[in-house]
């Protein structure tokens, strides 16, 4: 597993929960549906963070995400706007 060694950019009450995940999370994915069809709200997914890129204006802002799917381990990027929770370590 990757490590992020960087120092993540302060968080403030009310911003979005994606600027606080730093590799090596679990997080809870929002699935967005296909176009054309409704959104579920009780769709979703958990997946282990691996890398965290960030944006072009902001290296530190996170705007892409690579996960690792928690069910079948299948690997993909997906933007940072669709984790909607961080799962607590136990």
């Amino acid at each position: 597993m990757s490590i992020d060694r960087s120092k993540p950019i302060p968080v403030k009450a009310g911003d979005p929960i994606f600027l606080s995940v730093t590799a090596g999370m679990t997080v809870i994915v929002r699935h967005l549906p296909e176009v054309g069809r409704e959104q579920d709200e009780e769709s979703w997914w958990m997946a282990d963070v691996i890398h965290v890129d960030g944006g072009a204006r902001n290296p530190k802002v996170p705007t892409l995400f690579q996960v690792a799917d928690v069910d079948d381990g299948t690997v993909r990027w997906i933007n940072a706007d669709l984790v909607s929770h961080i799962v607590p370590r136990i």
